[in-house]
């Protein structure tokens, strides 16, 4: 376990210096193990790689049960898809009902699918990027930071 409480202990340091880091609006990207990281995060806006030893459900329900989505957003979480006319590996659909399930249990966001070529634009515009040792294809997740409330909790319109 870690050393903080109340504080999943996947969140390390450096995990939690870009979360706080980030402003409303910035986006923040999760990968499986496959992912091109490296050569993506040198293209983001803090060029940060920060690598953890897990699978990526349990990192998603860390990440989700402290920062805040932006509401104020159409589309507060993208996900990899397949291009088209490509189907989703079976483990791939395993990996995608996880990471929706650990989603769930911090917000009622819609998850929205990019196609597989355009995600990688997309991944190149964000703030840093988490990777994770997931071997699930299409474990690839992108979250757009809110705002905390007055109240604690995820601000919404």
């Amino acid at each position: 376990m870690g050393l903080l409480k109340n504080l999943d202990p996947l969140l390390t340091a450096d995990v939690l210096h870009i979360l706080r880091s980030m402003g409303h609006g910035d986006k923040v990207l999760i990968t499986d193990i496959n992912f091109p990281a490296a050569e993506v995060a040198s293209k983001t806006t803090t060029g940060k790689h920060v690598i953890l030893t897990t699978d990526l459900p349990p990192v998603i329900d860390a990440i989700c049960s402290v920062l805040p989505l932006d509401y104020f957003s159409e589309h507060q979480i993208h996900y990899m898809s397949p291009d088209a006319g490509i189907d989703l590996p079976g483990s791939g659909g395993e990996v995608k009902s996880a990471f929706t399930t650990a989603i769930r249990k911090h917000s009622d966001s819609s998850l929205t699918p990019i196609e597989r070529m355009n995600f990688y634009e997309e991944s190149r515009k964000c703030f840093a990027v988490i990777q994770t040792h997931e071997r699930r294809p299409y474990a690839n997740i992108i979250l757009q930071k809110g705002v905390v409330g007055p109240d604690g909790g995820d601000l919404k319109p």
